[in-house]
């Protein structure tokens, strides 16, 4: 029995902890989660998130899957208090940033722990459309000087950012050196290197700046007379996805004039779920005292949503019109991914070391208690799946001139043909529409639709 004890310690402890919240299965919640709302029953869908999340401490994820669920329901207020609580918890992401970088890598850098255990903070590209959803929320109801202010935090928060991510990635590079670590992605046997190669992963700048919140950022400015700081807006998008039209025209259009009984409309058309993250286990060779031990290593991959179908077009008033895609959170995901894969090929590997030495010592002495070690291990490692899911996959836009008035939208055959009807009454105006599944949400509002029935989803636009 004495014999047994520590295993049986070991053993219970993996049990305690394979049941903590730190080793939920989160693609699964949100998978049935994203289901409900694909079909339409948005309270379905937040009633499952309530259902798992059920501790008195919501974490960044709770907060932003809600607010994207009220959105998707017409909650356009509770919608927006969830991400208000989301904001908060990222604000103070940077305020530890800005206190101390340099402290605050040492925390995260830590090769102890596992990434899957650490406190979620969010991905730089989730923190930056946080503010840009925001914002949108806000554009639905026409009050664009609220809109500006989640704008200029995202400009804020992107500076952030970009000064965190270069002290993060050179001081990944500085480990590796230290540690011996030659190992890259592109060395890892089995692993999808291709989609984190892909040319529209590598095109982009970075991970976190996006083509659309940049531009929605100068048609806000543009809308308060803002011209200023309009123009640097279009720019910086153009700059971000270079050769396209729309673009380009946002500038040369900056200085005309709007007819008064006119609307500069943008239609911004969102479309699908954020893709998921899954662990994949790749054999590497590890220099474990003295002798070289292939050992399976998990790291993460991306998996793209497939729940809806891509699409192109709209319609306004029975005109076919072209959609400009402006985001992508797959490509940003992946690129996210890609520059992130250093520092965590550093981190997985020297955990495996060391803990590999660790148990061999523990195997020379009690063998049953180093078998339980290695159980732990497997158990406990395991790569990062978490994600904000409902975050929207793709961000197309159209920007005409309208008469005021009601107007419609109509979404193709692929999304269930429906028809939209919005009324345009202000000079600028933003029309959001969402695509899950062959269900469109519009304004807030819920349209069901099968793909021959072409449902009628109706969306006042005017201000509340």
């Amino acid at each position: 029995m004495a014999f047994r004890a520590p295993t049986l310690i070991a053993l219970g402890a993996v049990t305690l902890l394979s049941g903590c919240s730190a080793f939920r299965n989160y693609d699964s919640e949100l998978a049935q989660t994203n289901q409900q709302l694909a079909t339409g029953n948005v309270d379905a869908a937040l009633t499952l998130l309530e259902k798992n999340n059920t501790g008195p401490d919501k974490d960044l994820l709770y907060y932003f899957e809600k607010g994207e669920l009220l959105r998707a329901k017409g909650d356009l207020s509770g919608s927006q208090n969830a991400w208000t609580s989301a904001d908060q918890v990222v604000g103070k992401w940077e305020d530890s940033v800005k206190l101390d970088t340099d402290k605050y890598l040492a925390q995260f850098g830590s090769f102890l722990v596992n990434d899957k255990v650490r406190r979620y903070e969010g991905y730089d590209y989730e923190k930056v459309m946080l503010t840009t959803q925001m914002a949108l929320n806000l554009l639905a109801v026409n009050d664009f000087d609220g809109a500006r202010t989640a704008i200029k935090k995202t400009h804020e928060r992107e500076a952030v950012i970009a000064d965190l991510r270069d002290k993060e990635y050179l001081k990944s590079e500085e480990e590796a050196d230290k540690e011996g670590i030659k190992t890259q992605y592109k060395d890892l046997q089995g692993y999808p290197v291709a989609s984190l190669d892909a040319p529209e992963v590598v095109g982009l700048k970075n991970s976190y700046q996006s083509a659309f919140s940049h531009y929605l950022a100068g048609f806000v400015y543009e809308a308060l007379d803002e011209k200023d700081l309009a123009a640097p807006g279009y720019r910086k998008a153009a700059e971000l996805r270079p050769n396209t039209p729309l673009l380009e025209q946002a500038l040369v259009n900056l200085d005309k004039p709007v007819k008064s009984d006119d609307s500069d409309v943008l239609i911004v058309v969102q479309s699908g779920l954020a893709p998921a993250r899954d662990s994949i286990r790749v054999p590497l060779p590890l220099p474990i005292s003295n002798n070289v031990v292939i050992t399976p290593l998990s790291f993460p991959i991306i998996k793209p949503d497939t729940s809806t179908a891509t699409f192109a077009q709209i319609g306004v008033d029975g005109q076919q019109l072209n959609l400009t895609a402006l985001n992508s959170t797959t490509a940003m995901s992946r690129r996210a991914l890609r520059d992130d894969m250093p520092g965590i090929i550093v981190r997985t590997m020297v955990r495996a070391i060391t803990k590999g030495v660790a148990q061999k010592k523990i195997n020379e002495t009690n063998p049953l208690a180093g078998l339980a070690v290695g159980i732990s291990s497997a158990v406990l490692e395991g790569a990062d799946t978490r994600t904000w899911r409902t975050l929207p996959d793709t961000t197309q836009v159209v920007r005409l001139r309208l008469k005021k008035g009601e107007h419609q939208v109509t979404l193709p055959s692929a999304v269930g043909g429906t028809l939209v009807k919005v009324t345009v009454d202000q000079r600028y105006q933003v029309i959001s529409l969402r695509a899950v599944g062959n269900q469109v949400f519009a304004a807030g509002l819920a349209a069901h639709v099968t793909p021959s029935a072409g449902t009628t989803a109706v969306a006042s636009l005017k201000q509340p």
